[in-house]
């Protein structure tokens, strides 16, 4: 879900230096990842992803255009440019729809050292 900004209480003072956290994700155990595997990842205008479930945890920002995106479950919500999400490791992700626009959006995938990310598209 995004989150509002919020200050970085304690960083440095550095002269024309903004900072603001946009996430702060507690994960549900400790996951072991020894890397993470960036994709810029293009949904052309209209296109949905379908209910899909992915085998790591994946972190993501929207670069541009936007996206209706849910968690099964949860509220859908319009991502737009800046804005970042979370999709949980085995969580059902019912909707990641690209809008008039299309999107294109940063995935984040934190991988154990032989782990490939894997998607899985269950049945209803």
């Amino acid at each position: 879900m995004p989150t509002s900004p919020r200050s970085t209480a304690g960083a440095p003072n550095i002269p024309g230096r903004t900072a603001a956290v946009l996430l702060d994700q507690p994960l549900p155990a400790p996951v072991t990842a020894h890397r993470v595997q960036i994709r810029r990842i293009t949904l052309a205008p209209g296109t949905a992803a379908g209910l899909h479930v992915h085998n790591t945890p994946v972190f993501g920002n929207i670069e541009t255009g936007s996206a209706v995106y849910q968690l099964e479950g949860g509220p859908a919500v319009v991502l737009t440019a800046g804005d970042v999400f979370y999709e949980p490791e085995g969580a059902r992700v019912a909707r990641f729809d690209a809008q008039d626009a299309g999107v294109t959006f940063l995935g984040y995938f934190l991988l154990d050292t032989d782990q490939q990310p894997e998607i899985e598209q269950p049945e209803q």
